[in-house]
């Protein structure tokens, strides 16, 4: 009994200080990282992948902790159809800021372009609890779904062709 107090004080203090670690403030980003991301949003959209990638990555080494890196480099990957490496940059953006639907949008298209079209509807689900059904994220990802996986590219080693023998 006459521990009560102090224990409800303690607890109270981890209550309040668990609580103020979970409340992010986002840090502004760095000027150099916003130039490089938006160095590389425009070779996004000419078509170049490549430097797109070389410009997000830079802008990752300037500013690390920035969520709208990990976004473009997912995009840039799904882009270029590698759809597990952009899962992986989504899932980062996704554990820094666990409600971005950005993130969680992109995460389920490349999903569903991979063919787990079941984790991208859980996608869509968790969309449509945070954002509601009009909005942008949640349409692009009902598309993607509709859209269903990426055709496979198929290699020239993974046709062998059927030898003819023809009389001269």
């Amino acid at each position: 009994m006459r521990y009560t107090p102090a224990a409800v004080a303690l607890s109270l203090l981890v209550l309040v200080t668990g609580s103020m670690g979970s409340a992010r403030v986002s840090d502004p980003i760095d000027p150099r990282a916003q130039m490089l991301l938006e160095t590389g949003r425009a070779q996004l959209s000419h078509g170049e992948i490549d430097g797109a990638t070389d410009s997000f990555e830079a802008a990752l080494a300037v500013d690390p902790g920035y969520v709208g890196t990990y976004l473009a480099l997912g995009d840039a990957a799904r882009k270029s159809g590698l759809q597990g490496k952009a899962i992986h940059y989504y899932r980062e953006a996704l554990e820094r800021d666990p409600n971005n639907v950005a993130a969680i949008s992109g995460e389920g298209g490349a999903l569903a372009e991979k063919g787990a079209v079941e984790k991208a509807r859980a996608n869509l689900a968790r969309l449509e609890g945070l954002c509601g059904k009009g909005c942008g994220e949640t349409e692009a990802l009902s598309a993607a779904i509709a859209r269903g996986a990426v055709p496979k590219v198929v290699t020239a080693e993974a046709i062998t062709p059927q030898p003819t023998v023809e009389a001269n």
